[in-house]
Parts: structure tokens; sequence; C-alpha cells
């Protein structure tokens, strides 16, 4: 296991930065649209365009509140932490391994659950939530760029020669953003023929 990387990446701080207001702004909207739902059940949203890009059907589905509350909760607190991450590594913040570790844990489970509703969407509810997706294609590059980060800083403990080679994708993190939304679009399309019901 090699030493830990101590220089500040202020790339990835602003991307954190960058990637939790997205988050956040998404989750928000996600939750002004199930108020409206909860209170008229036939509201007319402004993400709903069509019976497969909707966000009603996933906000009324029992996957829209798996913890017995609505999901975009769960984002209005969670993508304020990449936020606060990112903003203390800007102002010199030097975070010790276990936080960092900890960080990861939260990222990891939130990729977790993000892989969990994008199956659930395809493959079960047949529906494409515009404000939904905006969090998918947020959560895939933030597990990217903090995962592959610790790894090339030596903050998770792996041997060298695994810290290196694992390490050395970091700069590609753009690229395996974009593999990542392909292989989900690919999948929407062969499961829900989205480009002839698009048109």
């Amino acid at each position: 296991m090699g030493p830990v990387d101590s220089r500040r990446p202020t790339g990835l701080a602003v991307f954190l930065v960058i990637a939790g207001v997205v988050g956040l702004v998404s989750a928000f909207a996600l939750t002004l649209d199930k108020i409206a739902v909860l209170e008229d059940p036939a509201a007319s949203l402004g993400c709903n365009f069509s019976l497969l890009v909707q966000c009603g059907a996933n906000l009324s589905s029992a996957q829209g509140a798996v913890l017995g509350f609505p999901n975009p909760l769960i984002g209005l607190a969670a993508f304020c932490a990449p936020i606060v991450v990112g903003t203390g590594l800007l102002a010199g913040a030097r975070y010790a391994r276990w936080f960092w570790l900890a960080f990861e844990f939260g990222i990891v489970l939130g990729l977790a659950f993000v892989c969990w509703l994008i199956g659930q969407s395809i493959f079960i509810l047949g529906t494409l939530c515009p404000w939904c997706m905006l969090v998918w294609a947020t959560v895939i590059p933030l597990f990217l760029a903090v995962t592959l980060y610790i790894v090339r800083a030596g903050i998770l403990p792996l041997p060298s020669p695994v810290r290196r080679a694992v390490g050395a994708l970091y700069q590609w993190v753009p690229l395996l953003t974009v593999l990542c939304y392909v292989a989900v679009a690919v999948i929407a399309q062969l499961r829900l023929d989205v480009l002839s019901r698009l048109t």
C-alpha cells in the first residue's frame, strides 16, 4: 500500500460542488412535483411529456417511496454532502482517511440505489422520468470520480500495483461516464423501444 497523496484535488472539488448542486436542484424539482401530485393526483406536471417520458408514474409508484417517504427527500439530504465536501476542499480542508472512506461508502450506497431505480424504471414502470434521469446522470460520475480518486490517492488501502493501475483511470472519468450513459441508453432502447416511441 502506497502513501496517501496529500495534494489538494481542486478539479474534483469543483466537480463535487457542481454535481451536488445539479443533484439538489433535481431532487427539489421532484419534491415540488410530488407535492403537486399529493394535492391533486390529476395534476399536469411539467415533466410529463408522454406515457414514456414522465415523472408522475414514478412519483406515484411504490418505488418512489422506498423508505416510506418520497425518494426526492433522500436526494435533498444526500446531495448536500458533495457540496459540503467540495467546498471544504476548495477552502483548504484536508480530510482524514476515515472521512473519505465514509464519503465513498455513502456514494456507493447512492449508486446502488440509482442502479435499482434505473432497473425499476425501465423494466417495471416502463417510464423515463426526466428529473430522475438527471439524478442518475449525476450519481454515476460522482461514483466514478470519487472512487478512482481515493484509489489513486492511496486513501483506499490497496496494493501499489493495483492502486496505480486503477488510479490511471481517473483521468478517463468523462469517457467512462459517457460509456455508462450509453449502456443505460441501450438497455432503455432494447426494453422500451425509446426511439420509435419518441417520434
